[in-house]
């Protein structure tokens, strides 16, 4: 969709492309209020002030509506209304070994456990190998440092999945 089509979309609509970028209801809510935008970088940095305006709570709300890397049936029975971008984003595991995706699924559980979230990375052009690597060097982390890492990984996702509302 063209950037003066989602200017026009009734704000139902739009809130509906939105949580397709970011699950955060308060991020969508704030963002909704900004339309219509003059331009996508007006667009980008709006999202990024607004999600960094946010708590942790959002963030966490943000993260749970995130398959799991790596989790196939996740990706289809939980997110169909972000599938085909986050199975995108994740096409580095399509190709992984089955040792890899054991080791990731162990991965996550460990995160999990430990953090309270599901582990966020910004996928996009990484193979499964390296999304296993940053998993395994962010669990050493502090609880307040991780989240701090996490919420930016999601920014990172909101931007490239705006990117992608604007091209599909």
């Amino acid at each position: 969709m063209s950037l003066p089509e989602l200017n026009q979309l009734p704000v139902n609509q739009l809130k509906e492309a939105l949580v397709t970028c970011c699950g955060s209801m308060v991020w969508v809510n704030e963002m909704a209020r900004i339309f219509p935008v003059e331009s996508k970088d007006s667009l980008f940095e709006q999202a990024e002030i607004s999600w960094f305006s946010l708590n942790e709570s959002d963030w966490r709300e943000a993260f749970d509506h995130h398959p799991k890397i790596g989790d196939i049936n996740s990706l289809r029975e939980k997110f169909a209304n972000t599938s085909a971008w986050a199975s995108g984003e994740q096409s580095g595991v399509s190709t992984a070994s089955q040792q890899v995706l054991e080791d990731l699924s162990e991965g996550n559980r460990l995160y999990e456990a430990k953090f309270g979230y599901i582990f966020i990375v910004c996928a996009t052009g990484k193979s499964a190998d390296e999304m296993l690597e940053i998993l395994n060097s962010r669990l050493p982390n502090s609880p307040e440092d991780e989240i701090l890492i996490a919420m930016q990984e999601q920014n990172k996702i909101t931007k490239i999945r705006l990117e992608k509302l604007l091209v599909s």
